[in-house]
């Protein structure tokens, strides 16, 4: 069977600077697998570099069978790869609709812009509460809202989330993780970069855990959370 992202040997880095060192990676169709590791560990590169925002020297990746190694990132989102990223990276001075129709305007998903309007609102309805609300005015954890639905617009194959959770309260983090459930319960596949390595081993089918720029364990997200190497080292125990 075809694994829906399909990533093997990837390097890449900035400049002169290697950051991944030969990365395997594979999401499976209605799959959430969470790549975990503590800062530095290359997180944010593996996922630039899969969206085509940071160019790799070698491997190969590869969605649904196609090659989208150092496509253009425009063609990556087209082919069906969206991702919020860290920072959420919203327009602040749009409104929230507006921020959400922008991810909404790809030739692949803009005949649905309304219908994928609602589906956002009916996951988040806060973001409907405040859909005429200027961006930059929300609360972190309605902007990470907004950066999810603005992601989802583009109806995509795979979902890529950056540490969704990275300064939320307690309360918002639930929030994010149950949406996230909710979007895989839709058939949506997933890739969860998170430094909150219990939650989101909690909430994935399989993990990886990545230290520098290297894959050194992966398998079950239950074994994973339950690794001694794993306990002592990212949950504590």
């Amino acid at each position: 069977m075809t694994a829906l992202l399909d990533v093997r040997g990837l390097v890449s880095g900035y400049g002169d600077v290697r950051v991944l060192g030969g990365v395997d990676l594979q999401v499976s169709a209605g799959e959430i697998v969470t790549v975990v590791g503590g800062n530095g560990a290359g997180k944010t590169t593996l996922i630039r570099t899969i969206a085509g925002m940071v160019r790799a020297s070698s491997g190969s990746v590869r969605l649904e069978g196609r090659d989208i190694f150092n496509k253009p990132a425009h063609e990556i989102c087209e082919g069906g790869i969206a991702q919020a990223p860290e920072g959420r990276q919203l327009f602040p001075d749009l409104s929230v609709e507006d921020n959400l129709q922008l991810g909404g305007s790809l030739r692949r998903s803009r005949a649905r812009m309304r219908e994928s309007l609602e589906e956002v609102y009916a996951l988040f309805p806060r973001l409907a509460e405040r859909r005429t609300q200027m961006a930059g005015t929300l609360s972190g954890g309605e902007q990470q809202m907004a950066a999810i639905g603005r992601a989802m617009m583009a109806r995509p194959l795979l979902l890529m989330l950056d540490e969704p959770s990275l300064g939320l309260a307690p309360v918002m983090v639930d929030v994010m993780f149950d949406a996230i459930a909710q979007l895989n319960k839709q058939g949506l596949g997933i890739l969860l970069v998170e430094q909150n390595v219990a939650e989101s081993l909690a909430l994935a089918h399989r993990g990886y855990v990545l230290e520098n720029g290297e894959v050194v364990l992966e398998g079950a997200a239950a074994d994973l959370s339950r690794d001694e190497r794993v306990r002592q080292a990212y949950l504590g125990l």
